[in-house]
C-alpha cells in the first residue's frame, strides 16, 4: 500500500540555521532517501518550493477561475516536502515516518493513498 509523509515544518527553523546545519540537515534526509531505496519501499520524494512562491487556483460554481499568488494559510508551518512509500502497512508507514528526520524538527503526517485501478 502506497503512503504519503507530508513534511509539515517551520521554514523560519531552517533559515536561522548556519550554512554546516543546514548541511548537515540535508545529508540526514539523503541518508533516510538512501535507506528507503535499500529497503524497496521509496517511490519518490521532493522538497517543495517556499510557500510564498504558490499560486492557488480555484474555480466557482458558475465556472469563473480565480488565480491567487502567495501563501494564504495564516500558519508558521507549511508543507516543504513529502516522501511517498509502498509499504504492507500502517504499522510499517508509522516505523519510516518516525525515522524521517522532518519527524525530530516538524510533523510527518502519513496518508495513505487510494489506489486507482488505473494508473499511469
Amino acid at each position: 500500500m502506497r503512503y504519503i509523509f507530508c513534511l509539515i515544518q517551520d521554514p523560519s527553523r531552517f533559515e536561522a540555521m548556519t550554512p554546516d546545519q543546514q548541511a548537515a540537515g540535508y545529508e540526514s534526509y539523503m541518508a533516510y532517501t538512501r535507506a528507503l531505496q535499500d529497503a524497496g519501499v521509496y517511490v519518490g520524494a521532493d522538497r517543495l518550493r517556499p510557500a510564498a512562491e504558490s499560486t492557488q487556483v480555484r474555480v466557482d460554481a458558475n465556472g469563473k477561475t480565480t488565480v491567487l499568488d502567495g501563501p494564504y494559510v495564516e500558519s508558521k508551518e507549511q508543507l516543504g516536502g513529502y516522501f511517498m512509500v509502498d509499504v504492507d502497512n500502517l504499522d510499517e508507514a508509522i516505523k519510516w515516518a518516525a525515522r524521517c528526520p522532518g519527524a525530530s524538527h516538524g510533523t510527518v503526517e502519513v496518508r495513505p493513498i487510494w489506489e486507482s485501478p488505473v494508473r499511469a
